[in-house]
Order: structure tokens, then sequence, then C-alpha cells
């Protein structure tokens, strides 16, 4: 819902702020006082082509303002955040659209945003219907919607299940096309993994083995380096067979006994001679193991050989499936793996194309059952329109709803198009063609208010509904229903509709007078737009019927007309 418009320096507007209540609005005014400026400032906030011929004279540009209500559509709130916008806690929004020579711009909740961004949450928020105006119901595909939408729930779900099961039809066949073209190339991929898998199990390499080798053959490759080292640290530490008397052992349990022996004069001493008593083992014990080593140690050149000749046995594997034996081992699992999923390419092709034959089964019967419910509904549709363009200045013109074979795809096999006979015995021509921009806006507000009135669709979420022109042509009693419809439908939804016909006016939730006036330090003429109640309303509406907003008879018809100003299907 649009909660309101502020625009300056547009067209001949300098700065207007337009209040947008719920229920219907009605914006009128004298002709060229500026109304189309207010629905050209709404379409520059709903990702309309900006045109800086538009900006007032003498500014540096024009700008809109807008806030809209979005609590009742959760994809829009989804769309602003994904944009980087910021939806108030009330659940409102921002929108600033700016026009200067050669540029536009668009802010959504607080975040520059492309002007296609405010178009897509336009298409769900606003639905204009306006002579100069791409007419929503006009495109194939949108007057599918709306007959389906017409045809109820029952017939919402059944697409759903449609959607689903081509969905997912579409998704196997991809995947069977897939295997069925690439089956060479799967059968070398196939054939180079299992000689990889080969290969590797022919070596047997275990687990950190290139590590252990390369430990192994560093050690055999230096034997009398590392004995003589070890040799001079075992001899340091405990001494030879000639000397252990400058041994570090002998020198810690030397000072050992020193301390020991004069810890009983400070008790502070005897931590320090448990310490030299624990040094003492670890020497000892380091002592022991450096000798082991050192008796152990000998040189192997057989072993040493093998080790090399193993190491480079498993650099042939490394080289090719990894850097270490591990990441080698990594990759013939993954290609173990991968080999199943190639072997059963033929399998699981036979198995794809039995369940796609179940889902053209599937498929079929439900675009056959959405069929029918669609021509069921076309009827009724059609009848209902017919209905209220009998009471819109159009009697005799008829609406067909034609469903006929179509492409399958997702929506089912149906093309479904909204013909128009003007005149009985005249041709009834596809919706748009050889209608007048007036006729056009009459025959979308008899859809809009047959799909407001269907009875399965009662808790749908309406766009807001802008009419222009959609009293053109009519006046008198066709005029009152012209209005009445409009009240009826905004039950439902938001309304905002220009007029120049009284009788549409005296209908209105919201009154809103556009009036010229001369700006004092200029001497230009600006528009500005004034909510009207009360005495003020009775005014407009008499100007409205009699050009002079003094007349007595024309005061007394604006008031008979407000008196009789009942809504439709859902009251008032």
């Amino acid at each position: 819902m649009l909660e309101e418009i502020a625009i300056s320096d547009l067209g001949v507007i300098r700065s207007a702020r337009v209040p947008l209540s719920a229920g219907l609005t009605v914006i009128t005014g004298e002709t060229g006082a500026g109304k189309t400026m207010l629905l050209t400032g709404l379409g520059l906030l709903m990702g309309g082509r900006a045109d800086p011929a538009g900006v007032r004279p003498g500014a540096d540009r024009a700008v809109v303002e807008g806030r809209l209500d979005l609590r009742r559509h959760p994809h829009a709130t989804e769309r602003v955040d994904e944009a980087g916008g910021e939806v108030d806690d009330d659940g409102t929004v921002v929108v600033l659209r700016t026009v200067a020579a050669g540029r536009s711009r668009a802010h959504l909740g607080g975040r520059g945003v492309p002007q296609t961004v405010l178009a897509e949450i336009a298409d769900e928020l606003v639905t204009v219907h306006g002579q100069s105006d791409q007419l929503r119901l006009r495109t194939p595909s949108k007057q599918r919607e709306a007959l389906d939408r017409f045809a109820g729930a029952a017939h919402a779900a059944t697409l759903a299940e449609h959607r689903a099961a081509w969905a997912e039809r579409a998704g196997l066949q991809s995947e069977i096309d897939d295997l069925t073209s690439r089956a060479a190339e799967r059968a070398r991929e196939a054939e180079l993994l299992r000689l990889g898998i080969a290969e590797i199990e022919r070596l047997d390499p275990q687990p950190g083995e290139d590590a252990d080798l390369t430990t192994l053959t560093t050690r055999l490759g230096n034997v009398e380096e590392l004995r003589q080292g070890a040799q001079l640290a075992h001899d340091a530490v405990a001494g030879d067979d000639t000397e252990v008397e400058g041994s570090a052992v002998h020198a810690v349990e030397r000072a050992r006994r020193a301390l020991e022996a004069v810890a009983g004069d400070d008790p502070a001493l005897a931590d320090q001679v448990r310490r030299l008593t624990e040094a003492g083992y670890v020497l000892g014990d380091v002592a022991t193991e450096l000798s082991s080593y050192v008796a152990d140690l000998q040189a192997d050149p057989a072993a040493l050989e093998t080790a090399h000749a193993r190491l480079a046995d498993l650099g042939s594997l490394t080289r090719s499936y990894g850097s270490t034996i591990d990441d080698v081992l990594a990759w013939a699992s993954d290609a173990g793996l991968r080999l199943l999923d190639l072997d059963d390419g033929g399998e699981r092709v036979e198995g794809l194309r039995a369940r796609v034959a179940e889902l053209d089964d599937l498929v079929a019967d439900l675009a056959g059952r959405i069929g029918d419910a669609r021509r069921d509904a076309a009827v009724r549709l059609a009848e209902a329109v017919t209905a209220e363009l009998d009471g819109l200045a159009m009697r005799g013109a008829r609406l067909e709803v034609e469903v006929s074979p179509g492409e399958p795809g997702p929506h089912g096999a149906d093309q479904v198009a909204f013909l128009l006979q003007p005149h009985p015995g005249s041709p009834a021509r596809p919706l748009g063609k050889g209608a007048s921009g007036g006729e056009l806006s009459r025959v979308m507000l008899a859809v809009e208010v047959a799909l407001a009135t269907a009875g399965e669709d009662a808790d749908a979420v309406l766009p807001t509904f802008v009419f222009d022109e959609v009293d053109a042509g009519v006046g008198g009693r066709a005029a009152v229903e012209v209005g009445r419809r409009l009240a009826a439908l905004a039950r439902r939804t938001q309304v905002v509709v220009v007029t120049h016909l009284a009788q549409v006016a005296a209908f209105a939730d919201t009154h809103l007078v556009v009036a010229k006036s001369t700006a004092a330090d200029a001497g230009t003429t600006v528009t500005g737009v004034e909510k009207v109640t009360d005495e003020d309303r009775v005014r407009e509406l008499a100007r409205m019927l009699s050009g002079q907003d003094d007349s007595e008879t024309a005061r007394q018809h604006a008031l008979e007309l407000l008196e009789s100003s009942a809504v439709g299907p859902w009251g008032r």
C-alpha cells in the first residue's frame, strides 16, 4: 500500500505532499492543473523511465519520495533486504527518486539501487491502468495468471503440483542427456581411474610410509656421524671408561652431596637437593639410552638401498596422484567412489527414464485437469466481466476468455487469450486492440472487480490499483456505476483514481484536489495538492458538476451524490 508521495520540482509541481489512505482515493482538479504529474511521480517511484525534460523550469532536479507499507507483501520485503535497504519497524520503506539533467538516481530504504529493483517491487505492489501505461492484463501470461486466480484455491494447488512435477522431469531429463551425451568421455575417465587404482594397488603404499622411509634413509646414510655424536654426548654426560669424575653425572652428584650436608641448617636448601636428585636420575637415563643407541646403530647398506628403491617407486605415485602418500591414498579412495558412479551410468539412465515416464503420465493428467478448470473458469469469468461492462456504459460489449491448446510448460498446456467484442455482431479482438483508452480502462476495472469478488479468492492480497481515464466517455448513471465499482474494489485493496466526474469522486474515502496557483516570488504558475473534506469537498463536487463552485443547484446535486454513494457488495 502507498502511504504518501512527496513531489518537488516535477513539471508544474513545485512542492506537494499527497496523502494516500486505505480505500478509495480520488484526485480531481481542473484540466491542465497537473493531475498527470502525480501519476508521473508515482511512475518514477515504481521504477519508470526518467525524463529530464520533466524537471520544473529553473530547478536543478526533480525529487519524488514515497512511503510504502510492505506488511502484507513478504516477497517485496525480502527484495528490499536483498538490495541492502532497510524496512522500518512499522513495516514501511522509503523510496526516493531524483531526476536531473542526464541522469536519475533511485534509493530504497536508504540504499542506492538500480531503477529495475523498484520496478520489481512495483510489479507486486502497484497496478496502473491508463491509456499511456502498459496494462497488466494485456500479455498472455498475465491473462493466464488472472484466469488462474479466478479459478480458485483448488486449481492453484493443482497448478503447484504440476509445476513441481514439470521441474522434476526437466531436471531428470537434463541428467539423462548429460549421461548419454558424455558416454565416451565417461568411459575414458573410468579407464584412467582404473589404471591409477591398479598402479596404487600394485605398490600397496601404507599411510605415512614416504615420511618414514625418508627418516630411515637419512639415518642409514649418516651412521658414522650419528655414532660419533651420540658417543661424545654419552661421555660428556656419564664419562668414558677411563674418566668419570669430569662427567655431568659426577658433577651433579657432588653438588647434591654438598647441599645435602648443610640442608639441615637451612630448610630452604631442601628443595634444591630434591631438584639435583631428579637431575641426576634424568642424566642417568640419558646416558643409558645413548649407550643403547650407540650399541644398536649399525651400518646397513642393503637396507639403505632397499629404502631408496622403495622411495623411488612411491615417488612415481606422488608425482601423479598427490604430493604425499597420504594424498595418494585419499585420491585412490575418491577414485574408487567415482568409478562406481561412472560404471553405474547405464543403470542410472534406465532408472531415470522410468521415472521420467511416470512424470510424463502425471504431468499429462495434471495438465488435463488444469485445462478443464481453466475452461470452466473462463466461462464464469467472461460472464462476470460482461455483466460489469453492461453497467459501465459498454452495453452490448462482451469479454470472451479463450482457452486453447498451447505449448506445454510449467503452467500447463493451455494458451489463454482475453478477447473483447465491443458491439454485438462485431468480431472479438485481443484485449488492447481496437478499443479506446477509456474503454480499455473500464474493461480492466470490470476484470479487477470480477477477480476481487471471486468467492474463493476473498483472502488474496491485491496490489494497489491506479486508474487513469477510467471514466472517459461516460456520464450520468454509467458514471455512478463506475464510481460504485471502484468503491467496491477499494473495500478489498487501495484504489487511486484520477477522475473528471463528480459521480465517481463522490464515492471516495479520501478526496484530493490538484489546483494551480501563482508563485509570489517568481510569478510562475505552480500546482499544489489539498485534501478536501466537508464543505470544501461539496464545493469541489459542485465545481465538477457545473464549472461553478458557488452554484446552489450544483451544491444540492453534490450533496445528493454524497448521500447516495453507497458501495457494492462489501457495504460502506
